[in-house]
């Protein structure tokens, strides 16, 4: 019997997770990935590249065509205390926002060196407060290069990639030796729209022999853009769902993947969204009827799905708001079997682990 929605609390989305199961590296191929076949009650061990197979002709698959940007950069205070700043926003006027992580946080005026500085060839930022408001958990910088680059050509030129928490491999280190790999595989075949700080991570799987399998098979694809930020990493920390403060990331969605979502309701066709990602996107375009804007949308169980029919996701963290969305979606029960049956068959977890493909709980 599964617990009603309003029984639901943290603990219920808690699992324990092997070590060795956390991914640290890509696989050899994007589509060389298992993939856990959960659309039914007996699960299914597959490999990635067979996904064309399981899709129907007229199904309507929706990607996330953001792009990671080198959004993590390392530096000092004028007293010479180190600090590294994770680039989640780019607003007007050269002017950012982002998380910092020092000692002691310096004062509003307060001018930092980042990638040694101006002098040291690299570019300054002013500490203009906290954002989005005098509490708010991120910190609005104005940044000046030697050149009068943008943000953006900033980032490229000093960042690094900022790969998850979990990964743990060169966290702390302004030298990493898999950078190469990383900035390859830590990006989808069809990045186009700079902005995220984190990939969507179940498109990694996908490469040019599976979209072209797709397209033979009759699958149209469309793209929507989410921004992906930090916030996702963040674990939820009260027992009380209600309780928890949603992360805000910003969206777009073409109007020709909403031509393209009308033609495959006219077809009977179905809406498979590519990763948690898509599916927050569509679901908070559903609700708002804004096609372009900043949602906090919530997802646990009782919610009331009206756009996607099936998803494909990663495997996620412990008592994230990531697994309330898949219990959400393909019923609590089913995703903790799921999990039990991932764990026991050695499945790889997070950001550069394998995969599974979930139909809507209805």
């Amino acid at each position: 019997m599964s617990l009603s929605p309003r029984a639901h609390t943290l603990s219920d989305f808690d699992f324990v997770l092997p070590e060795h199961l956390i991914a640290q590296h890509p696989a050899a191929e994007r589509s060389a990935s298992r993939l856990l076949d959960a659309r039914a009650p007996e699960l299914v061990d597959r490999i990635f590249k067979d996904l064309p197979g399981l899709l129907h002709e007229g199904d309507l698959l929706v990607f996330n065509d953001t792009k990671v940007v080198k959004a993590r950069v390392f530096g000092e205070k004028a007293s010479g205390g180190k600090l590294e700043l994770l680039i989640e926003r780019v607003l007007q006027d050269n002017e950012v926002v982002a998380h910092m992580k020092v000692s002691k946080k310096p004062l509003p005026g307060a001018r930092i060196h980042l990638c040694g500085g101006l002098q040291g060839g690299g570019f300054d930022a002013v500490l203009l407060g906290r954002w989005p408001d005098e509490s708010g958990p991120l910190f609005r910088f104005a940044l000046t290069g030697a050149r009068g680059e943008t943000p953006w050509e900033l980032m490229d030129q000093f960042g690094h990639l900022p790969l998850p928490p979990y990964i743990e491999r060169q966290q702390n280190a302004e030298v990493d030796p898999d950078a190469a790999e990383d900035t390859e595989r830590y990006q989808t075949v069809f990045a186009s729209h700079p902005g995220a700080v984190a990939a969507p991570t179940a498109a990694l799987h996908f490469d040019d022999q599976v979209l072209a399998a797709l397209k033979a098979k009759g699958v149209e694809t469309a793209a929507v853009t989410l921004h992906v930020g930090a916030g996702t990493f963040q674990p939820v920390k009260t027992e009380n769902l209600v309780e928890h403060q949603m992360h805000s990331e910003w969206y777009n969605i073409p109007l020709e993947t909403l031509a393209a979502l009308e033609r495959c309701r006219q077809r009977r066709g179905r809406i498979i969204a590519v990763g948690t990602t898509s599916v927050r996107t569509l679901e908070s375009w559903a609700r708002t009827g804004q096609i372009t804007g900043d949602t906090n949308i919530f997802i646990t169980p009782g919610f009331e799905f009206r756009v996607v029919d099936a998803l494909i996701t990663n495997f996620h963290l412990p008592k994230s708001t990531l697994m309330m969305l898949v219990s959400a979606f393909a019923g609590y029960q089913h995703i903790m079997q799921v999990y039990q049956h991932a764990i026991a068959q050695g499945y790889r977890f997070f950001s550069y682990g394998d995969s599974m493909l979930l139909e809507r709980h209805r």
